[in-house]
Protein backbone atom coordinates (compact mmCIF):
# COMPACT_ATOMS: atom_id res chain seq x y z
CA UNK A 1 0.00 0.00 0.00
CA UNK A 2 0.82 3.95 -0.52
CA UNK A 3 1.17 6.60 1.72
CA UNK A 4 0.81 6.70 5.50
CA UNK A 5 -0.26 3.33 6.98
CA UNK A 6 -3.06 3.08 9.38
CA UNK A 7 -3.16 3.10 12.91
CA UNK A 8 -4.98 -0.51 12.63
CA UNK A 9 -2.90 -3.99 11.73
CA UNK A 10 -3.37 -3.42 7.93
CA UNK A 11 -0.16 -5.39 7.29
CA UNK A 12 -1.30 -8.56 8.81
CA UNK A 13 -5.11 -8.38 8.27
CA UNK A 14 -5.31 -5.50 5.30
CA UNK A 15 -6.40 -6.51 1.60
CA UNK A 16 -2.76 -6.90 0.85
CA UNK A 17 -1.84 -9.63 3.46
CA UNK A 18 -0.25 -12.59 2.98
CA UNK A 19 -2.17 -15.61 2.72
CA UNK A 20 -2.15 -16.89 6.70
CA UNK A 21 -4.26 -19.45 8.31
CA UNK A 22 -7.62 -19.17 9.31
CA UNK A 23 -8.12 -17.12 12.62
CA UNK A 24 -10.46 -18.84 15.09
CA UNK A 25 -13.30 -17.44 16.78
CA UNK A 26 -12.11 -17.21 20.33
CA UNK A 27 -8.40 -15.38 18.34
CA UNK A 28 -10.81 -13.34 16.72
CA UNK A 29 -12.59 -12.09 19.58
CA UNK A 30 -9.45 -11.56 21.81
CA UNK A 31 -8.19 -9.35 18.60
CA UNK A 32 -11.35 -7.51 18.81
CA UNK A 33 -11.45 -6.79 22.98
CA UNK A 34 -7.46 -5.63 22.74
CA UNK A 35 -8.40 -3.81 20.53
CA UNK A 36 -11.53 -1.85 22.32
CA UNK A 37 -9.54 -1.55 25.16
CA UNK A 38 -6.01 -0.16 23.28
CA UNK A 39 -8.29 3.08 21.99
CA UNK A 40 -10.81 5.22 22.79
CA UNK A 41 -10.25 7.36 26.24
CA UNK A 42 -13.87 6.70 27.76
CA UNK A 43 -14.51 3.26 25.63
CA UNK A 44 -12.15 1.44 28.41
CA UNK A 45 -14.34 2.69 31.62
CA UNK A 46 -17.35 2.35 29.97
CA UNK A 47 -16.62 -1.02 28.69
CA UNK A 48 -16.15 -2.73 32.15
CA UNK A 49 -19.72 -1.24 33.39
CA UNK A 50 -21.35 -3.48 30.52
CA UNK A 51 -23.09 -6.60 30.95
CA UNK A 52 -20.70 -9.15 31.52
CA UNK A 53 -22.50 -11.08 28.35
CA UNK A 54 -22.66 -8.21 26.27
CA UNK A 55 -19.36 -6.81 26.57
CA UNK A 56 -17.67 -9.23 24.03
CA UNK A 57 -20.08 -7.83 21.51
CA UNK A 58 -19.55 -4.50 22.12
CA UNK A 59 -15.99 -4.49 21.84
CA UNK A 60 -16.65 -6.49 18.09
CA UNK A 61 -18.86 -3.37 17.29
CA UNK A 62 -16.05 -1.15 18.63
CA UNK A 63 -13.82 -3.14 16.37
CA UNK A 64 -15.95 -2.74 13.31
CA UNK A 65 -16.14 1.43 13.58
CA UNK A 66 -12.18 1.77 14.93
CA UNK A 67 -10.65 -0.01 11.42
CA UNK A 68 -13.65 1.87 9.17
CA UNK A 69 -13.01 5.27 11.15
CA UNK A 70 -8.99 4.85 10.55
CA UNK A 71 -8.77 3.95 6.74
CA UNK A 72 -10.96 6.84 6.51
CA UNK A 73 -8.40 9.40 8.69
CA UNK A 74 -5.41 8.09 8.85
CA UNK A 75 -4.44 7.57 5.43
CA UNK A 76 -2.72 10.29 3.05
CA UNK A 77 -4.70 9.99 0.41
CA UNK A 78 -8.40 10.32 0.33
CA UNK A 79 -9.07 7.94 -2.74
CA UNK A 80 -6.89 5.46 -1.18
CA UNK A 81 -9.22 5.87 2.00
CA UNK A 82 -12.14 5.46 -0.34
CA UNK A 83 -10.91 2.25 -1.49
CA UNK A 84 -9.94 1.17 1.62
CA UNK A 85 -13.50 1.72 2.53
CA UNK A 86 -14.80 0.14 -0.01
CA UNK A 87 -13.09 -3.20 0.62
CA UNK A 88 -13.98 -2.73 4.17
CA UNK A 89 -17.38 -3.18 2.82
CA UNK A 90 -16.97 -5.92 0.91
CA UNK A 91 -15.51 -7.19 3.92
CA UNK A 92 -19.09 -6.47 5.93
CA UNK A 93 -21.35 -7.96 3.05
CA UNK A 94 -19.39 -11.40 2.67
CA UNK A 95 -19.87 -11.56 6.35
CA UNK A 96 -23.78 -11.06 5.92
CA UNK A 97 -23.60 -14.12 3.23
CA UNK A 98 -21.66 -16.38 5.75
CA UNK A 99 -18.17 -15.94 4.67
CA UNK A 100 -15.66 -14.29 6.77
CA UNK A 101 -11.71 -14.02 7.17
CA UNK A 102 -10.72 -10.74 8.82
CA UNK A 103 -10.44 -11.11 12.58
CA UNK A 104 -13.48 -8.74 13.51
CA UNK A 105 -15.96 -10.14 11.46
CA UNK A 106 -15.13 -13.64 12.29
CA UNK A 107 -16.06 -12.11 15.76
CA UNK A 108 -18.82 -10.02 14.50
CA UNK A 109 -20.64 -13.05 13.16
CA UNK A 110 -22.29 -14.01 16.35
CA UNK A 111 -23.07 -10.96 17.60
CA UNK A 112 -24.88 -9.88 13.90
CA UNK A 113 -26.59 -13.84 14.34
CA UNK A 114 -27.59 -13.01 18.09
CA UNK A 115 -29.18 -9.68 18.11
CA UNK A 116 -30.21 -10.21 14.82
CA UNK A 117 -28.70 -6.91 13.82
CA UNK A 118 -29.28 -5.63 9.77
CA UNK A 119 -26.53 -4.57 7.78
CA UNK A 120 -28.00 -1.39 7.07
CA UNK A 121 -26.30 0.15 10.39
CA UNK A 122 -22.89 -0.29 9.71
CA UNK A 123 -23.14 0.43 6.12
CA UNK A 124 -24.48 4.08 7.17
CA UNK A 125 -21.77 4.30 9.61
CA UNK A 126 -19.18 3.52 6.14
CA UNK A 127 -21.32 6.02 4.34
CA UNK A 128 -20.23 8.97 6.54
CA UNK A 129 -16.39 7.77 6.40
CA UNK A 130 -16.66 8.37 2.20
CA UNK A 131 -18.61 11.91 2.70
CA UNK A 132 -15.71 12.77 5.07
CA UNK A 133 -13.16 12.32 1.70
CA UNK A 134 -15.35 13.84 -0.02
CA UNK A 135 -16.88 16.83 1.91
CA UNK A 136 -15.32 19.20 4.40
CA UNK A 137 -17.39 21.80 5.31
CA UNK A 138 -21.94 21.72 5.81
CA UNK A 139 -23.49 24.77 4.41
CA UNK A 140 -26.53 24.73 6.75
CA UNK A 141 -27.44 22.91 10.16
CA UNK A 142 -29.60 20.25 8.33
CA UNK A 143 -26.60 19.60 6.29
CA UNK A 144 -24.60 18.76 8.66
CA UNK A 145 -27.59 16.82 10.64
CA UNK A 146 -27.84 14.19 7.10
CA UNK A 147 -23.84 13.81 8.11
CA UNK A 148 -25.00 12.81 12.02
CA UNK A 149 -27.56 10.46 10.40
CA UNK A 150 -24.93 8.38 9.11
CA UNK A 151 -21.83 9.40 11.62
CA UNK A 152 -23.37 8.78 14.80
CA UNK A 153 -26.49 7.33 14.94
CA UNK A 154 -26.52 4.09 13.84
CA UNK A 155 -24.06 3.53 16.51
CA UNK A 156 -26.91 3.98 18.69
CA UNK A 157 -29.37 1.53 17.02
CA UNK A 158 -26.59 -0.95 16.68
CA UNK A 159 -26.41 -0.65 20.49
CA UNK A 160 -30.57 -0.91 20.80
CA UNK A 161 -30.45 -3.86 19.05
CA UNK A 162 -27.89 -5.17 21.54
CA UNK A 163 -29.92 -4.24 24.31
CA UNK A 164 -33.25 -6.04 22.34
CA UNK A 165 -34.81 -2.75 22.79
CA UNK A 166 -34.94 -1.02 19.38
CA UNK A 167 -38.02 0.31 18.24
CA UNK A 168 -39.22 3.09 16.50
CA UNK A 169 -39.81 5.58 19.81
CA UNK A 170 -36.13 4.26 21.20
CA UNK A 171 -34.72 4.37 17.61
CA UNK A 172 -36.14 8.56 18.01
CA UNK A 173 -34.63 8.79 21.27
CA UNK A 174 -30.76 6.98 20.25
CA UNK A 175 -30.98 9.23 17.63
CA UNK A 176 -31.26 12.31 19.15
CA UNK A 177 -28.63 11.46 22.07
CA UNK A 178 -26.07 9.78 19.40
CA UNK A 179 -26.83 13.14 17.14
CA UNK A 180 -26.11 15.24 20.84
CA UNK A 181 -22.50 13.13 21.42
CA UNK A 182 -21.63 13.78 17.69
CA UNK A 183 -22.21 17.71 17.94
CA UNK A 184 -20.57 17.77 21.36
CA UNK A 185 -17.40 16.46 19.99
CA UNK A 186 -17.37 18.76 16.93
CA UNK A 187 -17.32 21.78 19.26
CA UNK A 188 -14.36 19.95 21.41
CA UNK A 189 -12.61 19.47 18.36
CA UNK A 190 -12.96 22.21 16.09
CA UNK A 191 -9.11 22.66 16.11
CA UNK A 192 -8.18 18.81 15.41
CA UNK A 193 -10.56 18.77 12.72
CA UNK A 194 -9.39 21.88 11.02
CA UNK A 195 -6.03 20.45 10.91
CA UNK A 196 -7.97 17.96 8.93
CA UNK A 197 -8.73 20.23 6.45
CA UNK A 198 -12.59 20.01 8.07
CA UNK A 199 -14.72 22.57 9.85
CA UNK A 200 -17.98 20.79 11.34
CA UNK A 201 -19.69 23.70 12.35
CA UNK A 202 -22.40 24.98 9.59
CA UNK A 203 -20.89 27.87 8.12
CA UNK A 204 -24.54 29.48 8.05
CA UNK A 205 -23.74 29.82 11.74
CA UNK A 206 -20.06 31.06 10.84
CA UNK A 207 -21.36 34.10 9.45
CA UNK A 208 -24.27 34.64 11.83
CA UNK A 209 -22.04 35.18 14.12
CA UNK A 210 -19.14 37.02 11.85
CA UNK A 211 -16.87 34.12 11.60
CA UNK A 212 -14.81 33.66 8.85
CA UNK A 213 -12.77 31.08 7.34
CA UNK A 214 -9.78 33.05 7.89
CA UNK A 215 -10.55 33.17 11.08
CA UNK A 216 -10.55 29.53 11.41
CA UNK A 217 -6.88 29.66 9.67
CA UNK A 218 -5.84 31.96 12.10
CA UNK A 219 -7.12 30.34 15.25
CA UNK A 220 -8.76 33.70 16.34
CA UNK A 221 -10.03 33.59 19.49
CA UNK A 222 -12.51 36.36 19.90
CA UNK A 223 -16.35 37.23 21.11
CA UNK A 224 -17.66 36.46 17.28
CA UNK A 225 -16.38 32.89 18.43
CA UNK A 226 -17.49 32.30 21.70
CA UNK A 227 -20.68 33.41 20.74
CA UNK A 228 -20.68 31.08 17.53
CA UNK A 229 -19.52 27.99 19.63
CA UNK A 230 -22.40 28.86 23.03
CA UNK A 231 -24.80 28.54 20.25
CA UNK A 232 -23.32 24.96 19.39
CA UNK A 233 -22.62 23.61 22.59
CA UNK A 234 -26.14 24.65 23.42
CA UNK A 235 -27.55 23.01 20.44
CA UNK A 236 -25.89 19.91 21.51
CA UNK A 237 -27.28 19.78 25.24
CA UNK A 238 -30.55 20.19 24.14
CA UNK A 239 -30.01 17.34 22.11
CA UNK A 240 -28.66 15.41 24.73
CA UNK A 241 -31.37 16.74 27.68
CA UNK A 242 -33.72 15.50 24.87
CA UNK A 243 -32.82 11.77 24.55
CA UNK A 244 -32.46 11.48 28.41
CA UNK A 245 -35.77 9.45 28.44
CA UNK A 246 -34.20 6.66 26.76
CA UNK A 247 -32.32 5.33 30.37
CA UNK A 248 -35.26 4.47 31.70
CA UNK A 249 -36.61 2.59 27.92
CA UNK A 250 -33.66 0.24 28.15
CA UNK A 251 -33.36 -3.06 30.20
CA UNK A 252 -32.08 -2.08 33.87
CA UNK A 253 -28.35 -3.82 33.13
CA UNK A 254 -28.14 -1.40 30.31
CA UNK A 255 -28.82 2.10 32.18
CA UNK A 256 -25.93 2.92 33.79
CA UNK A 257 -24.36 2.86 30.35
CA UNK A 258 -26.26 4.53 28.50
CA UNK A 259 -26.68 7.35 31.02
CA UNK A 260 -22.92 7.96 31.54
CA UNK A 261 -22.56 8.48 27.56
CA UNK A 262 -25.39 10.90 27.84
CA UNK A 263 -23.79 12.43 31.34
CA UNK A 264 -20.00 12.07 29.72
CA UNK A 265 -21.12 14.45 26.63
CA UNK A 266 -22.83 16.83 29.00
CA UNK A 267 -19.69 17.05 31.20
CA UNK A 268 -17.51 17.82 27.89
CA UNK A 269 -20.18 20.79 27.20
CA UNK A 270 -19.44 22.18 30.61
CA UNK A 271 -15.98 21.82 30.37
CA UNK A 272 -15.68 23.90 27.08
CA UNK A 273 -17.86 26.30 29.00
CA UNK A 274 -15.79 26.72 31.74
CA UNK A 275 -12.86 27.20 29.09
CA UNK A 276 -14.85 30.33 27.95
CA UNK A 277 -15.20 28.49 24.68
CA UNK A 278 -11.26 28.69 23.92
CA UNK A 279 -11.04 24.93 22.14
CA UNK A 280 -8.46 26.51 20.60
CA UNK A 281 -5.84 26.87 23.15
CA UNK A 282 -6.77 23.28 24.62
CA UNK A 283 -8.91 20.87 24.36
CA UNK A 284 -11.37 20.62 26.86
CA UNK A 285 -11.54 17.45 28.41
CA UNK A 286 -13.13 15.41 31.35
CA UNK A 287 -10.30 14.49 34.30
CA UNK A 288 -10.55 11.29 36.08
CA UNK A 289 -12.07 12.65 39.36
CA UNK A 290 -14.86 13.74 37.19
CA UNK A 291 -15.30 10.67 35.12
CA UNK A 292 -15.41 8.59 38.54
CA UNK A 293 -17.92 11.04 39.75
CA UNK A 294 -20.04 10.39 37.07
CA UNK A 295 -19.94 7.13 37.55
CA UNK A 296 -20.53 7.01 41.26
CA UNK A 297 -23.36 8.89 40.30
CA UNK A 298 -25.02 6.97 37.76
CA UNK A 299 -24.70 3.75 39.77
CA UNK A 300 -26.35 5.71 42.33
CA UNK A 301 -29.09 6.67 40.52
CA UNK A 302 -29.83 3.32 38.66
CA UNK A 303 -29.92 1.90 42.72
CA UNK A 304 -32.63 4.26 43.86
CA UNK A 305 -34.83 3.99 40.45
Amino acid sequence: MTGQKSCVDLIHYGPEAPSCRPVSLGESNTYCRQLARSHYENFTVASYLMPADLRQHFYNIYAYCRWADDLADELADPNESLQMLDWWEEQLESRYAGRAAHPVFVALGPTIESFDIPIEPFRQLLRAFRRDQRQTRYETLDDLLSYCECSANPAGRIVLHLARSHNAENAILSDLICTGLQLANFCQDVGRDYVRGRIYLPLESCREFGYSEADFDARVYNASFRYLLESEVDRAEAYLRAGVPLVDRVPSPLRVDIELFVRGGLAVLDAIRRAEYNVWRKRPTIGKWKKTQLLIGAWWRALVR
